[in-house]
């Protein structure tokens, strides 16, 4: 954790201070960023686009510019990630407590500008100000964490042996080379900086492509870095078509590794061409997303369930991996249950983000929006009860933007596309069960396996959950979130199944190996 003040859901609403600096950022951030055209940077080099550019438009009112950028083309991205090789060599031969320091001064960074990043997150992807500033402490605490986790390893470096007479041995974890780093919408600032000081610190080089919904969230980033002390040409920032990019990067032999978070359609499409197309296994880090269970069992606190319920579905409008998707709840309190939370959940303050009593702003783009229209339609299609929401709201100041209403839905089969299928909209879907074992059951009955929760203050009902939940990232009676809210140093944020590749999880401790190879070292001395 920070040692600076910390946002939490209780501490950020009674903070004045707090809100003052981040109202007077979003006024700001207008003058200061909105509007302009901004460069790729490759190498040392601004680099304008001959294909032109993108427009970049905010969800919350979409005749807000947030900005315009480079339709970066396979001539591009080929130049960035040439660059990214040739600096490889003196980035990785820094001591690696020179790459520490530079870490550890981008978190400073951050700190010192973190209302005027969550101001460009709020705008950019529709986050209240809650979540946009608990995205920054967020990469905060990510960048002073992997600091201390390199020093506490040496640098991963380890004395081993002897294997015989007179031989020193030791192991040393090496970078592989120039990575490629591409971000989603949905945490355009921390999950880019993850990803981009996993491979930083470790020693490699980095072509970074930010989510084309947020491309300023990630220039920020980027500046950040280069601020930092990060060489240009170590970091390269490059924007444009997704299937221009991809192209180049699977099959460019001069890329040693891959970290994408995103869609599993686009992660395990990445992952077959990469690894068919190179001329030998390389890493390539995935995080796809998942279908996030909560059990409720009959020994609940159900006040508590309801709260974590619905920071979890609809915090950021379920447009988290982490965000629960279905619940399983037990028979014998599934109408109390389901009465409190309707309850609960009309009490939603949906709306313009940068309003201060806004829980949830909208959705991040038309396909999104268009989405849940379809999702509410094939339910009601296919036997499903509206139990509440189910509109999209249009009126007034919500003409321009994205916005709809959570909502929650029960009766469809298990079986349905809705169970199995990540939404990644704020759509709830409720079933109930009759003994956990059922419920465990069904929980796991899925491809993906990121997070997972339970409500219960039965020790063996609990214990048993955990014997036996088939996801990485797993949470008990958790009143803040029942899926969500993972924290650096705290839950390793970590995919089985088809929501990750490495089973090792960002946040955690064994996450920096995923970019380093170890290479043993043995030196006879004679007597």
């Amino acid at each position: 954790m920070t040692d600076e003040k910390k946002i939490t859901y209780v501490s950020m609403l009674s903070d004045e201070d707090t809100h003052a600096e981040y109202e007077k950022a979003l006024r700001e951030v207008e003058s200061k960023y909105f509007g302009r055209h901004y460069p790729m940077y490759i190498g040392d080099r601004e680099v304008f686009s001959e294909y032109g550019e993108f427009e970049d438009k905010s969800p919350i009112d979409t005749s807000i510019i947030i900005g315009y950028f480079q339709k970066g083309a396979r001539e591009h991205i080929r130049e960035a990630i040439t660059k990214a090789y040739e600096n490889f060599p003196r980035w990785a031969n820094l001591d690696w407590r020179e790459r520490v320091k530079i870490i550890q001064n981008a978190s400073k960074l951050i700190n010192e500008r973190k209302y005027e990043i969550a101001a460009i997150i709020t705008y950019e992807v529709g986050k209240n100000r809650m979540e946009a500033l608990a995205e920054c402490y967020e990469a905060i605490d990510a960048l002073r964490y992997y600091a201390r986790i390199m020093e506490e390893n040496n640098g991963y470096e380890k004395e081993l042996g002897p294997g015989g007479p007179g031989e020193k041995c030791r192991m040393i974890c090496k970078p592989y080379g120039a990575w490629v780093v591409i971000s989603p919408f949905n945490f355009p600032f921390m999950l880019a900086n993850g990803m981009i000081q996993g491979a930083l610190i470790t020693g490699n080089t980095v072509v970074f492509k930010p989510t084309s919904e947020a491309p300023l969230s990630g220039l920020i980033l980027y500046r950040i870095f280069i601020d930092a002390g990060v060489p240009p040409g170590v970091l390269n920032y490059v924007t444009g078509p997704g299937d221009i990019f991809e192209d180049e990067v699977v099959t460019n032999e001069k890329i040693a590794g891959i970290a994408f978070t995103g869609s599993r359609d686009v992660g395990m499409r990445l992952y077959r061409r990469f690894t068919s197309s190179q001329p030998y296994p390389k890493p390539i880090i995935l995080e796809m997303g998942s279908k996030n269970p909560v059990i409720i069992t009959s020994k609940a606190d159900i006040e508590k369930a309801i709260q974590g319920v619905i920071r979890a579905a609809f915090g950021y409008c379920g447009q988290k991996c982490s965000a629960t998707s279905r619940i399983y709840v037990h028979r014998d309190i599934a109408e109390e249950f389901t009465k409190r939370l309707i309850e609960e959940t009309k009490k939603i303050k949906v709306g313009d983000p940068r309003r201060r009593d806004v829980f949830m702003g909208p959705v991040i783009n038309r396909k999104a929006f268009d989405s849940f229209i379809n999702y509410v339609e094939v339910a009601k299609r296919d036997g499903g009860r509206i139990l509440y929401g189910g509109h999209v709201l249009r009126d007034g100041e919500l003409a321009r933007g994205f916005y709809v209403e959570p909502t929650i839905i029960t009766g469809l089969d298990r079986d349905h596309e809705l169970f199995k299928k990540e939404l990644f909209v704020p759509i709830l879907l409720v079933d109930i069960f009759s003994t956990l074992e059922e419920a465990l059951r069904e929980a796991n009955r899925t491809d993906y396996g990121l997070t997972a929760g339970i409500f219960s203050e039965d020790p063996a009902e609990i214990d048993y959950f955990l014997k036996n939940i088939e996801f990485g990232v797993t949470y008990v009676n958790r009143r803040g979130g029942a899926t969500t809210g993972a924290w650096p140093g705290a839950q390793t944020f970590v995919g089985w199944k088809a929501s990750g590749s490495t089973g090792k999880g960002v946040g955690g401790p064994n996450y920096l190996l995923s970019f380093m190879r170890e290479q043993s070292v043995t030196i006879v001395q004679e007597r």
